[in-house]
């Protein structure tokens, strides 16, 4: 990463130096101006359904087999992808 030193950017890992251009800099995503939106979300396959299906519980200490499922879109669009929660233990998975 990249720090400035007066006009000059400096890499901080070989020292390379750049002379600084207020045009690119504006362009540029600095730490300042990211935002933290925190964790993303994970999804529930028990929120909204009461249905499920024998799939063995891939936790170590669970016997289970049955779990909840819900099917969820892949990021992009191409297809979708079953998500599971342990009936018994809570643990979450996806198929793979």
């Amino acid at each position: 990463m990249m720090h400035t030193e007066g006009d000059t950017w400096v890499c901080r890992s070989c020292d390379n130096e750049e002379p600084r251009d207020s045009q690119a800099e504006a362009a540029m995503a600095t730490r300042e101006g990211q935002r933290n939106d925190g964790a993303p979300a994970v999804a529930d396959a028990t929120k909204g359904s009461t249905e499920t299906m024998q799939e063995h519980c891939p936790a170590d200490d669970c016997d289970s087999d049955r779990a909840y499922y819900e099917m969820m879109p892949k990021p992009g669009g191409s297809y979708e992808v079953r998500l599971f929660t342990c009936v018994e233990c809570g643990h979450k998975w996806r198929e793979t």
